[in-house]
């Protein structure tokens, strides 16, 4: 169980190690021209093709129609719907404040998942999952300012990247994740490019832009999304949300070393309790 336990926790630090990326990427792609929401098109759309590719090649099994149609709606409308929310808060909230919002989402999900799944409390994996946010809150830092529409939305994304978590959860426990996470790419592909088609296109331009968009859906889509269902899989809801607040200490060394930005001591601070709070999380068994 524990040997199970640590691998599932390497696949999630995977998966957080490759969103964090996404970041430094989205800034080279954004500064060669593209926008937020051709990039996120562009970024299932190669992701859909890859991994549809990968499906037929080794004759992999498609999830039934049921649970089908559940990551159809993760896709198009709960990835979607969070994106809308997360990027539309940052229209009434500063950017600290909008991603401290988003990372209270491994606390609802511990929460939702006792009171909608029966999973078992205890003190200790509730207090994991607090130190956590605590040292998310220090690691991203700066101005948290907002009116309270910025507020509203930033919880709302939080709490659809819940309940995105949590359901497949569900979805996790019978069918593969390879075979579900290309299906939810599928839809949010669809999504995105219907609203590319009604709003226009801002494509990236030259090498950088297109290498950078490449490499978001490569690393921060294919290999983080597949990476997230396996240790989803292998270690819950909660668990895999927790561990999922790696992400931002990622993001600040790669800001530091590719992009020349200033480690402050506040983000090592935080960095030192969010690994803290991962290790034990690894390492302990699980309560549910």
């Amino acid at each position: 169980m524990r040997n199970e336990r640590l691998v599932g926790a390497t696949y999630v630090a995977v998966s957080a190690s490759a969103f964090g990326a996404m970041a430094i990427f989205a800034r080279f792609a954004r500064d060669s021209g593209a926008d937020v929401v051709t990039v996120l098109f562009l970024r299932f759309l190669i992701a859909a093709a890859l991994m549809s590719a990968v499906m037929f090649a080794t004759r992999r099994r498609w999830p039934s129609a049921r649970n089908a149609a559940v990551l159809v709606a993760m896709g198009g409308v709960g990835y979607v719907a969070q994106s809308y929310a997360f990027f539309e808060a940052l229209n009434f909230a500063s950017a600290g404040l909008v991603a401290l919002l988003l990372y209270l989402y491994p606390v609802l999900v511990t929460m939702l998942g006792a009171v909608f799944l029966r999973k078992r409390l205890t003190m200790g994996r509730v207090l994991a999952v607090l130190i956590a946010l605590a040292g998310t809150a220090l690691t991203i830092g700066g101005e948290l300012s907002g009116r309270p529409l910025g507020v509203a939305l930033g919880v709302s994304a939080a709490l659809i990247y819940s309940v995105y978590i949590l359901v497949g959860t569900r979805v996790m426990g019978q069918e593969a994740p390879l075979a579900s996470a290309t299906v939810v790419m599928i839809a949010a592909a669809v999504v995105f490019g219907a609203v590319v088609g009604v709003s226009g296109a801002a494509w990236p331009r030259g090498a950088m832009g297109w290498s950078a968009v490449l490499l978001i859906a490569v690393v921060s889509t294919v290999i983080a999304m597949v990476s997230f269902f396996v240790g989803l899989q292998k270690l819950g809801a909660a668990d895999a949300a927790s561990l999922s607040t790696l992400e931002p200490v990622v993001t600040f060394v790669l800001a530091a070393i590719f992009l020349g930005e200033a480690i402050q001591v506040n983000q090592v601070l935080g960095g030192a309790v969010i690994l803290g709070a991962v290790i034990w999380l690894a390492r302990h068994a699980p309560a549910d």
